[in-house]
């Protein structure tokens, strides 16, 4: 063929989630922009949820996907959504650090609007779509602390256990018109989330930040780091595919082995 012809154009190989929207909540950063992005390079159109909109947009824009910038704990507002995707990632989260008896009341109920009052308005809005198409992933991201107790974390621990239940509960509703529910259990995640928990661990436990991640966040992991959002990313997007079909009512831990002890 002469050079002078005109050469025809690359076909490019869809990705395993071409055709599926993707919403992720606490899109923004850390572990939700992280799978973002690990979903949107799999095909899928993503949907960054955040309450930082600025945030939202940027990444969207960079992915092409959309931005919707949304307050998760302003529940009222989530009643009567109806939300439009094939893959739903329930992320978002908070943490308070304070022992039980000065916990205050306030902070452990906004805790459970987020992390599981929700999470359940928003599955609530997605399940009649996904049982239209016959096909939907609910991909709740939990914690070693939906398995797992440490002191000081009342709230934290108490979502991430309710979670749990919540995403049982959906995987045993759903399976039979093809919709799955996990979680995915990291440890401690390199995300804001965990940094900023640094001089809260440090005022209860009467100890340096510099000690905090060696003798608190890491003492029982067998691998001593922290857990990168991307490899939490690369769970979340193997459970959005076709390939894990029959995986569902399960909790994958990411957690350097805590959890074997």
């Amino acid at each position: 063929m002469s050079t002078t012809e005109a050469q025809p154009a690359p076909v490019l190989a869809a990705g395993p989630l071409s055709g599926r929207r993707a919403v992720v909540t606490g899109g923004a950063g850390g572990i939700g922009a992280a799978c973002a992005r690990a979903l949107a390079g799999r095909g899928a159109h993503v949907v960054v949820a955040d309450r930082d909109e600025a945030g939202a947009g940027d990444l969207a824009a960079d992915l092409g996907g959309d931005a919707w910038a949304v307050d998760l704990l302003d529940t009222r507002a989530l009643e009567t959504l109806t939300l439009e995707a094939d893959i739903l990632v329930n992320n978002a989260g908070i943490q308070t650090v304070s022992p039980l008896e000065e916990f205050d009341p306030e902070d452990f109920r906004r805790i459970q609007r987020l992390m599981v009052e929700a999470p359940f308005l928003l599955i609530r809005a997605a399940l009649p779509g996904m049982y239209a198409r016959g096909f939907g992933r609910i991909i709740n991201v939990s914690s070693v602390h939906g398995l797992r107790a440490s002191p000081f974390k009342a709230a934290y621990v108490t979502a991430k256990h309710g979670l749990e239940g919540l995403s049982k509960v959906t995987a045993l509703e759903g399976g039979a018109r093809g919709v799955t529910s996990n979680c995915v259990n990291p440890g401690y995640v390199r995300t804001p989330l965990v940094e900023h928990q640094l001089a809260d661990q440090a005022r209860v436990h009467g100890i340096s930040e510099e000690e905090v991640l060696g003798q608190i966040m890491l003492t029982e992991s067998a691998i001593k780091r922290l857990v990168e959002p991307e490899e939490v990313a690369s769970l979340v997007a193997w459970l959005a595919g076709d390939d894990a079909g029959m995986v569902t009512g399960s909790s994958y831990v990411m957690d350097g082995g805590w959890s074997a002890r």
